[in-house]
């Protein structure tokens, strides 16, 4: 069987629509009716007139857009890609830290029933903009601790990471060292790296950006030699779209949980319309103002 054609076939029956995020392996990104990073992902989930979404990423993704669509079929391709970040902020967690009477913007990296308890919504893209909107000089942002550096630099608030040291072990692997070597084997290249990164990692870097956004700086950068600090998706997506240009990884770094998503996992479930992704309807409602908001504001 062609899996692809297969695919494609039952999209157009089902009137179906695969989102994919950059870090999807390439035969996916290939099929894909849409690809980007979480705040794009969830600008296109609030746009389709699709039936039925089939989301390639993570399981706080897929909620995500479940939570935008109650009135679709919302399919994830394997129930066992579950972010390992969004675990580290559980609901009561947000409840116990909204005690304190300050705002608390949650990182799209999380659970509907965490986003449930937060003021606001945000993405690595727009995590800067979301806390500068708030009238707040002192804001929580959870769960990556290393995101809620990057929003305080840019915005000069006093931004506290619920939990003190929540992360992405995709992006923890990074190192200055690796930045040092970086720039001694290759001097005439740009790096740029993730917001998930650690600080000193982003301080020593030429960029610092969300999947796309990095994406997009790749894209219009005149070097044509560039470093990248991110999962290798997003590397194999540059180098097969942006042509007269070398990207090398900073390091080898792979998303395990990313990758359980697979053709013949997307082929099944748009056959068989399994792996429903559901959220509780009050949960979904109180989450939804979260997202929204977020929506609102950038």
């Amino acid at each position: 069987m062609d899996l692809k054609r297969e695919i494609l076939r039952l999209k157009e029956e089902k009137n179906a629509i695969i989102l994919a995020h950059n870090y999807q392996t390439s035969e996916i990104q290939e099929i894909a009716d849409f690809i980007g990073d979480s705040l794009e992902l969830a600008r296109a989930a609030t746009k389709t007139k699709a039936d039925v979404i089939v989301f390639c990423g993570v399981d706080f993704m897929a909620e995500t857009a479940a939570t935008l669509n109650p009135d679709k079929l919302v399919l994830i391709p394997s129930m066992d890609a579950r972010c390992p970040m969004a675990v580290q902020l559980p609901p009561e967690k947000v409840r116990e830290a909204k005690k304190s009477g300050c705002p608390f913007v949650i990182y799209v990296n999380s659970y509907a029933t965490s986003k449930a308890e937060a003021d606001i919504c945000c993405t690595s893209a727009n995590a800067a903009k979301v806390v500068e909107a708030i009238e707040s000089e002192t804001v929580m942002l959870g769960p990556d601790a290393n995101l809620a550096w990057f929003a305080a630099r840019k915005t000069g608030k006093k931004v506290i990471a619920v939990p003190s040291h929540g992360y992405c072990y995709v992006h923890k692997v990074f190192r200055i060292e690796d930045i040092k070597a970086a720039r001694q084997r290759y001097p005439d290249a740009e790096i740029i790296v993730h917001p998930e990164c650690d600080p000193d990692v982003q301080m020593a870097a030429d960029f610092v950006g969300s999947t796309s956004q990095m994406y997009r700086y790749a894209k219009e950068s005149d070097a044509e030699r560039i470093v990248v600090g991110t999962e290798i998706g997003l590397i194999e997506r540059m180098r097969r779209e942006i042509e007269g240009k070398e990207f090398v990884p900073l390091r080898q770094s792979v998303c395990i949980e990313m990758k359980l998503n697979t053709l013949e996992r997307i082929h099944d479930v748009l056959l068989n319309e399994k792996n429903v992704v559901k959220i509780d309807e009050e949960v979904a409602k109180k989450a939804r103002k979260a997202i929204e908001r977020m929506l609102e504001v950038v």
